[in-house]
């Protein structure tokens, strides 16, 4: 179990970079935006390469991130009934929603998405649209995305599996550090003296 665990930070650190990494394609996609409205505009020009682009790089951003959503314990889940039970077992919740739903999913959509991907990159794909970009980039976003998923949620199992022997701390656990929704609540309260 300690060579799996090792893995699974090996996982982890991946996942960390590549999510840190695409976060920063935000603020691309804000300044590429706000460009082309500016120049449509003032100008009166506008562009189907610059529309795509901000598509595909928040295809990218929503991709490369679920992992990263993972690895985080952000993802969307019932925690109404989940959060009411003990750790070990929300930890079983967690092993038996990564084998028979979300691994079978995400092999599921690899393993479709990468002939497609193959295809566009053969033919050289362009959009149809006048001024459009290549395709296939966009479209080697579905396998990775998914590819990094996968890793996650293994990872995810060898960690619930590992606190289930008892070889590490709760992974569901919440950090303890502040949330910034958190900390406002906190300036807010300290503004008006206290809480109410």
């Amino acid at each position: 179990m300690h060579a799996l665990l090792k893995i699974s930070r090996l996982i982890d650190a991946l996942t960390e970079r590549v999510g840190k990494a695409a976060t920063w394609l935000v603020l691309v996609v804000t300044l590429i935006s706000a460009g082309n409205a500016f120049v449509r505009y003032l100008f009166n020009f506008s562009s189907n390469g610059l529309l795509e682009i901000q598509w595909y790089l928040f295809s990218a951003i929503f991709l490369l991130c679920s992992g990263y959503t993972l690895l985080k314990n952000e993802h969307v889940r019932i925690d109404v009934v989940a959060g009411r039970f003990a750790p070990r077992a929300q930890a079983w919740i967690d092993i038996v929603g990564t084998v028979f739903f979300m691994a079978p999913m995400a092999v599921a959509v690899l393993y479709l998405s990468w002939p497609i991907f193959v295809e566009s990159y053969r033919v050289g794909e362009h959009s149809s649209n006048a001024g459009g970009l290549l395709v296939w980039p966009v479209r080697a976003l579905v396998p990775a995305g998914f590819a990094l998923l996968v890793l996650q949620g293994i990872s995810e199992l060898i960690k619930r599996v590992a606190f289930l022997q008892g070889l590490i701390g709760d992974p569901n656990a919440k950090s303890p550090a502040a949330t910034p929704e958190s900390e406002l609540v906190r300036v807010i309260e300290a503004q008006r003296g206290g809480p109410r």
